[in-house]
């Protein structure tokens, strides 16, 4: 039917011919019965329905104004126009398909073989996934019952068609979107770099071959045998050829199962086992250093292999819509306790309950670690205990009073029981071989808030950590100590565009007097420090002698007299202390390239406790100017391949050449280089 709005003059259609005619047959549907599920109710409905329909047409429910009372609606039937003009016939009615839960009438897409298909379905061009996807083991849970949903249950290895994006046959090293792949290729999508889910749509699995080889040329003051047992006749000095070098390599095989969504979810449970492969070679030109017995030469070749890192982690519970949660984790695993590694840092046997609040945030950790012995030559994990325990709990809290700047609260507690202890080499590492070599307990607390991140273009760390506590025999004190010392560090960095320029401060005080039953001077738990040049720094990277002990240890900045290996040795707080002034420059040359410049000021805090240890007085504070220049370059622009390499000096100050001079006084430069390659599979 045509109605005409005589306001608008619009014309309108209405259909009511399943009103006036509904029990004639429409175009392309069936005749319901009088108890179809269209008109359950049978006639009475449909005389209702008819009913309210004529009511409708006749008060003009289409929007059109009411006519006047002596107007007659131009819309209506009259004498000279019939119902024809009205009513179109025949008018089909709109499909509402079947009704819920019932069977359509004839339904063209039904898969059983009893109907032939009418139509076929639409569906995705079947173009392969990228990359090595592996076999889905997701099952069809459901088919496809028409062309508007295509169901993709595996929504995981879903095929996109090729694009050869610049038209030039897609060469290698360039930025190419849904590259192909195979099993042996770790820079596409793949099944076992956690790319595909191995068991439905959300366990992955990853496994890694991880080859670091490292390779040190170094020059450092090397104690020798004088006359009776040193390869150069006459030799009268105490140290002598400062020439050695280190080779060291290491295979690591890693398998992770872990469940969850990936980037969208913390996991939900994560399992890792690590296996780790060295072998490690020492060259020197003095003898008793490879070995205290002086027959065994002056190399040494070792070989290493372990369990490194096993560990069960799982969620406890999600602590908000914005995915905070809380998780654990049990067994061998990393963790850093601050920044830039002052305090601790390891990878050992420990529980760890950690998670995020406030949309991640905060940060925090609560870590209690039961250390297993270190392999000597390898600093990898044995499984013999070590007899220390060691607490971290630390809260980390982003953008604290500016954007970007993140800071943290730490406590670390220390309980390490000593006994006796040889390494390997047949060297005694605990207790130090100081003063009285009697096996004591030392028990250290440490107390601090670190910062780090930029205030506006400024870059900014910064550390504070007061040591205290009670060793019951210090080796160098001759008796028991409280603990109370402090250290600072502070660095600021502004990089304009490509250059970085750097300058810090660090200080850990040191013990003034040795005779009192106070140990002023600080000493970290296991530190790996970053700061001040950090691995291309000789000072920082560079293990030196003094006597039977260390005066510091391998990429630790403290001089705190320890044992032959940070690891094994216990912690002392009779040390002179350090002070460092840094300067250095950062050059981003390209995107693969990184050269690092820096030059570090060297002073002992104080030198009482050296001046006891050596019998020597009046022993300066200046240790020397150390000079580094690094590169560090990526040529995949990503992780799988680094190469790190250096050179370094120390031009030594008075102090040093007090410590390790020849008898006439004088002391050569000291340099040292090395090369440090990470390839990843």
């Amino acid at each position: 039917m045509r109605r005409i709005c005589a306001a608008t003059g619009v014309t309108r259609k209405v259909d009511i011919s399943a009103i006036v005619s509904p029990s004639v047959p429409l175009k392309g549907r069936p005749v319901h019965s009088r108890q179809s599920p269209r008109y359950p109710h049978g006639d009475r409905a449909r005389r209702a329905t008819f009913a309210v329909a004529l009511w409708l047409v006749a008060s003009g429910f289409s929007g059109c104004p009411p006519a006047g009372a002596d107007e007659q609606p131009e819309w209506l039937p009259t004498p000279s126009r019939s119902l024809e003009e009205f009513v179109e016939f025949p008018v089909p009615l709109p499909d509402p398909g079947p009704t819920v839960l019932d069977d359509p009438v004839d339904n063209p897409y039904d898969f059983s073989g009893e109907r032939p298909v009418a139509d076929p379905l639409f569906r995705y061009g079947s173009y392969a996934p990228r990359g090595y996807t592996g076999k889905s083991s997701v099952l069809p849970s459901e088919r496809q019952e028409s062309s508007h949903f295509v169901p993709l249950e595996d929504r995981w290895r879903i095929g996109m068609p090729p694009w050869d994006r610049y038209g030039r046959g897609q060469p290698r090293l360039e930025d190419y979107p849904y590259a192909l792949g195979n099993l042996f290729n770790p820079y596409t999508q793949n099944l076992f770099k956690e790319d595909y889910p191995i068991i439905g749509q959300h366990t992955f699995f990853d496994v890694s071959l991880i080859s670091r080889t490292i390779a040190m040329w170094r020059q450092v003051p090397t104690p020798n045998t004088p006359f009776e047992s040193t390869p150069r006749v006459m030799e009268e000095d105490f140290y002598g050829n400062p020439n050695g070098f280190l080779f060291l390599q290491y295979y690591t095989l890693a398998f992770e199962l872990n469940h969850g969504d990936k980037a969208f979810k913390p996991n939900d449970w994560r399992i890792r086992l690590a296996p780790v492969f060295n072998t490690n070679y020492l060259a020197v030109n003095e003898f008793g250093v490879v070995n205290p017995d002086v027959a065994a030469g002056t190399t040494r070749l070792r070989g290493f292999g372990t369990l490194e890192e096993w560990f069960v982690e799982a969620k406890i519970a999600d602590l908000s819509p914005a995915y905070d949660f809380v998780s654990v984790r049990g067994g061998s695993q990393p963790f850093t306790s601050d920044f830039r590694g002052f305090i601790f840092s390891d990878l050992n046997r420990a529980i760890r309950i950690f998670g995020t609040r406030l949309a991640n945030r905060d940060q925090f950790n609560l870590a209690v670690f039961d250390q297993r012995e270190k392999d000597t030559n390898s600093f990898l994990n044995t499984f013999n205990d070590r007899l220390q325990e060691i607490i971290v709990a630390n809260y980390y809290r982003q953008d604290f009073l500016w954007p970007g700047h993140t800071a943290q609260m730490s406590f670390h507690y220390d309980h390490d029981h000593g006994g006796l202890k040889y390494d390997k080499n047949g060297f005694l590492v605990r207790p130090d071989p100081v003063g009285i070599a009697t096996p004591h307990e030392v028990n250290a607390c440490y107390a601090g808030i670190a910062t780090d991140g930029h205030i506006n273009e400024l870059n900014i760390t910064s550390a504070f950590y007061y040591a205290f506590g009670h060793d019951n025999l210090n080796q160098l004190a001759l008796q028991p100590i409280d603990i109370g010392a402090t250290m600072a560090a502070l660095e600021l960095s502004y990089s304009p565009d490509w250059i970085r320029f750097r300058s810090s401060i660090f200080f850990a005080s040191g013990d003034r007097n040795v005779n009192d039953n106070r140990g002023g001077g600080f000493d970290g738990i296991i530190d790996n420090t970053n700061f001040a040049g950090g691995e291309f720094s000789f000072w920082v990277r560079q293990q030196i002698k003094l006597l039977g002990t260390n005066l510091k240890n391998l990429f630790s900045i403290y001089p705190d007299l320890r044992a032959s290996n940070k690891f094994q040795s216990q912690a002392n707080f009779v040390n002179p202390g350090l002070q460092l002034y840094n300067v250095g420059v950062d050059f981003e040359l390209t995107q693969r390239t990184r050269l690092v410049t820096n030059c570090n000021f060297l002073f002992f805090d104080t030198t009482e406790p050296l001046e006891v240890f050596v019998f020597q007085n009046n022993i300066p504070k200046s240790i020397g100017t150390d000079l580094s220049l690094g590169v560090e370059s990526r040529p995949l622009l990503n992780n799988n391949c680094v190469l790190r390499g250096g050179i370094s000096g120390l031009l030594v100050g008075d102090g040093f050449k007090a410590l390790y001079g020849r008898f006439d006084g004088t002391l050569a430069n000291l340099f040292a280089g090395f090369m440090d390659l990470e390839v990843s599979f």
